[in-house]
């Protein structure tokens, strides 16, 4: 069953009817090479690794059931291949953000589960701030010892909540994308949804068919192309974000967007009219 009827759009259609990973006590070679390969992709993020990178120690004793999943996610997540990747070349903010999407599948859900981890690993560094996520109550209900950490946040589950939906898709760019191939870079992706206690907007990973990739303006300034202005006399202005319009006058670039500021009379011909040549609004907001 799709996660939403958008699921293709939305670059999560893999997830559907996906089982999670599970090594099993009757397990055999293959169902191991499965986990370990299942581990890497979601705890590196989907990057890319060499086969002389692969930990072939934590590997090996996984294979001799010396160790269970959850301590083989944790070796993996405490390597120099891990902080090489995320930790060393990153702003603190966004390795939380991906702390929380590899190890616990979702993303922060308040700027307090964020301030916590900065405090922890400021105090104990950061092989206890990885404890604290792999000995958390939520990886045991969710994971366990034997199976490997999956994307939580698509799914409506009890104890989660509706503002994970939306921000996990500022985490998440698709399935065939790598949390170091991303246009945001080493940059924060929540770090002002979360301080301003609102949620993000859903926004299509961009593809070969025409999607794109959209990253809101920075310190709430429009876009230099800002089409429209404040006029009207009656009526409150509001601002439209767009991305994606083709057509002529518009740059055929898939992360341009646009900014309209329209008054309230205006609003939905405006609308109507940017469908129109393309466009998709990706937030509507009181200027």
């Amino acid at each position: 069953m799709a996660i939403t009827a958008a699921a293709s759009r939305l670059g999560t259609s893999a997830y559907s009817n996906a089982a999670p990973v599970e090594l099993r006590s009757s397990w055999s070679d293959d169902d191991v090479e499965a986990v370990i390969q299942a581990v890497y992709r979601q705890v590196l993020g989907n990057d890319y690794l060499m086969q002389s990178e692969r930990l072939a120690s934590a590997e090996s004793l996984l294979r001799n059931g010396k160790i269970t999943v959850r301590e083989f996610v944790r070796a993996v997540a405490k390597s120099e291949l891990y902080k090489n990747k995320f930790l060393y070349n990153s702003f603190q903010t966004r390795v939380i953000e991906l702390n929380y999407k590899h190890l616990l599948g979702r993303p922060p859900y308040d700027e307090s589960e964020v301030i916590y981890h900065l405090d922890l690993y400021q105090e104990q560094g950061f092989d206890a701030d990885i404890d604290s996520y792999i000995d958390s109550q939520e990886y045991t209900d969710n994971f366990g010892d034997s199976v490997v950490p999956y994307y939580r946040g698509f799914d409506v589950q009890t104890g989660g909540r509706t503002v994970g939906f939306t921000r996990m898709f500022q985490l998440y760019r698709g399935y065939a994308s790598s949390d170091n191939s991303q246009a945001g870079g080493t940059s924060s992706r929540l770090a002002r949804d979360l301080a301003s206690n609102n949620a993000s907007s859903i926004v299509p990973p961009s593809s070969s068919d025409g999607s794109f990739a959209f990253y809101a303006a920075t310190d709430d300034v429009p876009p230099k192309n800002c089409l429209g202005g404040s006029y009207g006399e009656s009526g409150r202005i509001y601002r439209l974000e767009v991305a994606g319009i083709r057509g002529a006058g518009y740059p055929n670039v898939r992360r341009s967007s646009t900014a309209y500021l329209i008054p309230f009379e205006q609003l939905l011909p405006k609308m109507q009219q940017i469908h129109r040549t393309g466009g998709r609004i990706v937030s509507v907001n009181p200027a």
